[in-house]
Protein backbone atom coordinates (compact mmCIF):
# COMPACT_ATOMS: atom_id res chain seq x y z
CA UNK A 1 0.00 0.00 0.00
CA UNK A 2 1.80 3.25 -1.10
CA UNK A 3 0.95 5.88 1.82
CA UNK A 4 0.19 9.85 1.21
CA UNK A 5 4.04 10.60 2.06
CA UNK A 6 4.91 8.79 -0.82
CA UNK A 7 2.47 9.85 -2.97
CA UNK A 8 3.33 13.58 -2.03
CA UNK A 9 7.41 11.88 -3.37
CA UNK A 10 6.74 10.84 -6.32
CA UNK A 11 4.84 14.45 -7.67
CA UNK A 12 7.40 16.16 -6.32
CA UNK A 13 10.14 14.13 -7.80
CA UNK A 14 8.32 14.37 -10.98
CA UNK A 15 7.95 18.19 -10.29
CA UNK A 16 11.69 18.92 -9.54
CA UNK A 17 12.69 16.93 -12.68
CA UNK A 18 10.62 19.08 -15.01
CA UNK A 19 11.98 22.05 -16.53
CA UNK A 20 9.07 23.64 -17.87
CA UNK A 21 5.44 23.31 -16.62
CA UNK A 22 2.47 23.97 -18.43
CA UNK A 23 0.11 26.67 -16.86
CA UNK A 24 -3.74 26.73 -17.87
CA UNK A 25 -6.20 29.24 -16.82
CA UNK A 26 -9.54 30.93 -17.73
CA UNK A 27 -8.98 33.66 -20.32
CA UNK A 28 -11.18 36.71 -19.60
CA UNK A 29 -13.09 35.23 -22.52
CA UNK A 30 -14.10 32.55 -20.85
CA UNK A 31 -11.65 30.01 -23.17
CA UNK A 32 -8.57 27.66 -21.50
CA UNK A 33 -5.38 29.35 -22.57
CA UNK A 34 -2.04 27.19 -21.76
CA UNK A 35 1.53 28.92 -21.55
CA UNK A 36 4.72 27.19 -21.13
CA UNK A 37 6.27 27.75 -17.66
CA UNK A 38 9.49 27.62 -15.90
CA UNK A 39 8.91 26.15 -12.44
CA UNK A 40 11.78 28.50 -10.07
CA UNK A 41 10.79 26.60 -6.85
CA UNK A 42 8.06 24.99 -4.86
CA UNK A 43 8.16 24.27 -1.05
CA UNK A 44 5.83 21.37 -1.14
CA UNK A 45 4.29 19.61 -3.93
CA UNK A 46 1.27 21.92 -2.64
CA UNK A 47 2.84 25.47 -3.37
CA UNK A 48 4.70 26.46 -6.25
CA UNK A 49 5.71 29.84 -7.69
CA UNK A 50 6.54 31.39 -11.27
CA UNK A 51 7.91 34.57 -12.68
CA UNK A 52 5.91 36.84 -14.87
CA UNK A 53 5.17 40.03 -16.26
CA UNK A 54 1.88 41.82 -14.55
CA UNK A 55 1.01 43.21 -17.39
CA UNK A 56 0.21 39.91 -19.63
CA UNK A 57 -3.66 38.45 -20.40
CA UNK A 58 -2.34 35.81 -18.25
CA UNK A 59 -2.02 37.71 -15.08
CA UNK A 60 -5.20 39.90 -16.11
CA UNK A 61 -7.27 36.71 -16.45
CA UNK A 62 -5.91 34.59 -13.00
CA UNK A 63 -6.76 37.80 -11.43
CA UNK A 64 -10.74 37.73 -12.46
CA UNK A 65 -10.43 34.09 -12.09
CA UNK A 66 -8.32 31.99 -9.74
CA UNK A 67 -8.92 28.33 -11.32
CA UNK A 68 -5.71 26.99 -12.98
CA UNK A 69 -4.14 23.60 -13.56
CA UNK A 70 -0.13 22.81 -13.96
CA UNK A 71 1.30 20.11 -16.14
CA UNK A 72 4.60 18.77 -15.76
CA UNK A 73 6.47 15.99 -17.61
CA UNK A 74 9.36 14.28 -17.25
CA UNK A 75 11.25 11.18 -17.14
CA UNK A 76 9.68 9.86 -13.89
CA UNK A 77 5.86 10.70 -14.65
CA UNK A 78 3.18 13.39 -15.56
CA UNK A 79 1.85 15.29 -12.82
CA UNK A 80 -1.37 17.32 -13.19
CA UNK A 81 -1.67 19.87 -10.36
CA UNK A 82 -4.85 21.81 -9.90
CA UNK A 83 -5.64 24.66 -7.68
CA UNK A 84 -5.30 28.95 -7.71
CA UNK A 85 -3.46 31.09 -8.63
CA UNK A 86 -2.66 34.55 -6.69
CA UNK A 87 -0.67 37.45 -8.48
CA UNK A 88 2.38 38.69 -5.55
CA UNK A 89 4.46 41.09 -5.23
CA UNK A 90 6.63 39.59 -2.90
CA UNK A 91 10.19 41.35 -3.89
CA UNK A 92 12.15 39.28 -1.15
CA UNK A 93 10.68 36.18 -2.96
CA UNK A 94 11.26 37.44 -6.60
CA UNK A 95 14.69 38.07 -5.82
CA UNK A 96 15.48 34.75 -4.42
CA UNK A 97 14.19 33.49 -7.10
CA UNK A 98 15.31 35.37 -10.07
CA UNK A 99 18.51 33.41 -12.11
CA UNK A 100 19.30 34.49 -15.76
CA UNK A 101 16.75 32.66 -17.69
CA UNK A 102 13.87 34.91 -16.07
CA UNK A 103 16.53 37.96 -17.44
CA UNK A 104 16.53 36.67 -20.67
CA UNK A 105 12.37 36.11 -20.67
CA UNK A 106 11.56 39.39 -18.69
CA UNK A 107 12.57 42.83 -18.91
CA UNK A 108 14.05 44.30 -15.81
CA UNK A 109 15.51 42.53 -13.09
CA UNK A 110 13.57 41.45 -9.33
CA UNK A 111 13.39 45.04 -8.37
CA UNK A 112 11.38 46.36 -11.39
CA UNK A 113 8.08 46.56 -10.61
CA UNK A 114 6.57 45.24 -13.58
CA UNK A 115 7.80 41.77 -12.78
CA UNK A 116 5.63 39.97 -10.29
CA UNK A 117 5.30 36.53 -8.89
CA UNK A 118 2.32 33.52 -9.51
CA UNK A 119 1.65 31.48 -6.01
CA UNK A 120 0.35 28.60 -7.27
CA UNK A 121 -1.43 27.18 -4.84
CA UNK A 122 -2.24 23.31 -5.45
CA UNK A 123 -5.52 21.46 -3.68
CA UNK A 124 -5.00 18.07 -5.75
CA UNK A 125 -1.98 16.16 -7.78
CA UNK A 126 -2.40 13.55 -10.23
CA UNK A 127 0.02 11.90 -11.43
CA UNK A 128 1.13 8.76 -13.62
CA UNK A 129 4.37 7.34 -12.24
CA UNK A 130 6.92 6.22 -15.34
CA UNK A 131 8.18 2.85 -15.09
CA UNK A 132 10.95 4.06 -17.46
CA UNK A 133 11.24 3.76 -21.30
CA UNK A 134 12.44 -0.11 -21.39
CA UNK A 135 9.94 -1.41 -19.02
CA UNK A 136 7.37 0.80 -20.59
CA UNK A 137 8.32 -1.08 -24.43
CA UNK A 138 8.40 -4.24 -22.35
CA UNK A 139 4.95 -3.99 -20.72
CA UNK A 140 3.38 -2.71 -24.02
CA UNK A 141 4.53 -5.80 -25.77
CA UNK A 142 3.32 -8.00 -22.92
CA UNK A 143 -0.20 -6.02 -23.67
CA UNK A 144 -0.04 -6.71 -27.02
CA UNK A 145 0.87 -10.06 -27.41
CA UNK A 146 -0.71 -12.11 -24.65
CA UNK A 147 -3.67 -11.62 -22.42
CA UNK A 148 -2.13 -9.66 -19.64
CA UNK A 149 -2.87 -6.11 -19.25
CA UNK A 150 0.19 -4.03 -18.97
CA UNK A 151 1.65 -2.56 -15.77
CA UNK A 152 2.66 1.26 -16.99
CA UNK A 153 3.11 2.38 -13.38
CA UNK A 154 1.08 3.78 -10.78
CA UNK A 155 -1.52 6.90 -10.89
CA UNK A 156 -3.86 8.41 -8.00
CA UNK A 157 -4.52 11.19 -7.07
CA UNK A 158 -3.05 12.64 -4.19
CA UNK A 159 -5.14 15.75 -1.77
CA UNK A 160 -2.44 18.07 -1.12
Amino acid sequence: MTTHDDQLGTVAEIMKDTDIAVLTYVSLQGALVSTPMGTQDFEQPGTTWFLTERDTDKVRAIEADPRVNVAYSSKAGLVSLSGTARVSQDRRKLEELWDASAGAFMSGGPDDPSNVLLEIDGSTAEYWESPGRVNAAIQLAKGLLGDEKPDLGDNDTVIL
